[in-house]
């Protein structure tokens, strides 16, 4: 299996070729007659197999917006938001115009008029699209800096096998090894969040719960997402600490589940 160093650049890069392509897409779907005098040199059946290839954006788009959001939650989290609002429809938004169309609106095929003139349609989405991309190549450029940290990556190469290895304890039934081991690998993550977010913890000792406590203060977790960690770190304590009560086979699967989740959507 690649690791995540060469998973990364590999999937950027596919993504981004993509992007191109999809890119091109929405010019011929709105300017069909501006593409063909772009491309009026290229020889007949090249033009055609070259049109044929194109993706179908609203079809295609979906797949490369979900693979791309959640790279650039894993390399460039502060760019997250920026990336999705040029996809979603601002709320609330009482009628359509060039301002706040976006890619939602796109794929839906919407456009108003007024009087029988257009006053905004699909074309008003290339815009957004092309800061999505641009987004996308500035996480390309972040991860070749050499300021970029690769310690997170190499780190959630060596989580994801522990908690492989978690999974095979528990298909073997030794839960409680299995819980323990699910719950390092939680607390280290979460006290790599809270240095991710400069996070000044109370005392030098800490557990998940400290950990997690420390979050929520700093507005890093809403208050669901602390009781979820929360009821990971009761199910970690059973595995633990309780002797005279064993875990069940279905606590560990969701302590393994749950802490697979939050490694990959808490950063």
């Amino acid at each position: 299996m690649l690791p995540n160093l060469d998973r990364y650049g590999k999937d950027l890069e596919s993504l981004i070729e993509r992007g191109e392509q999809l890119h091109l897409a929405m010019h011929k779907a709105s300017f069909p007659e501006q593409f063909e005098r772009v491309f009026k040199d290229v020889p007949g059946e090249k033009l055609k197999e070259f049109v044929t290839g194109l993706p179908d954006f609203k079809k295609d788009y979906q797949p490369w917006y979900s693979e791309a959001k959640t790279l650039i939650r894993q390399l460039l989290p502060d760019r997250l938001s920026d990336f999705v609002r040029h996809y979603e429809k601002p709320k609330p938004r009482k009628d359509l115009n060039p301002e706040n169309y976006r890619i939602e609106d796109y794929l839906q095929g919407l456009e108003a008029t007024l009087g029988g003139r257009k006053v905004v349609g699909p074309d008003a989405a290339i815009p957004h699209f092309e800061q999505q991309q641009a987004i996308l190549k500035s996480v390309k450029a972040r991860f070749e800096s050499s300021l970029f940290d690769i310690r997170q990556l190499v780190q959630a190469d060596l989580f994801d096998s522990e908690l492989d290895a978690a999974k095979e304890l528990a298909r073997n039934r030794f839960t409680r090894a299995a819980g323990a081991l699910a719950g390092v690998v939680l607390e280290r993550h979460l006290s790599q969040v809270c240095q991710n977010h400069s996070i000044q913890l109370r005392k030098k000792a800490h557990g998940i719960s400290d950990l997690n406590d420390a979050l929520k203060d700093a507005n890093v977790v809403d208050v669901p997402h602390w009781r979820f960690v929360q009821h990971l770190a009761d199910i970690r304590n059973l595995c633990d600490h309780d002797k005279k009560k064993d875990p069940t086979a279905e606590q560990v699967d969701d302590l393994i589940a749950g802490v697979m989740k939050t490694t990959k959507t808490l950063v």
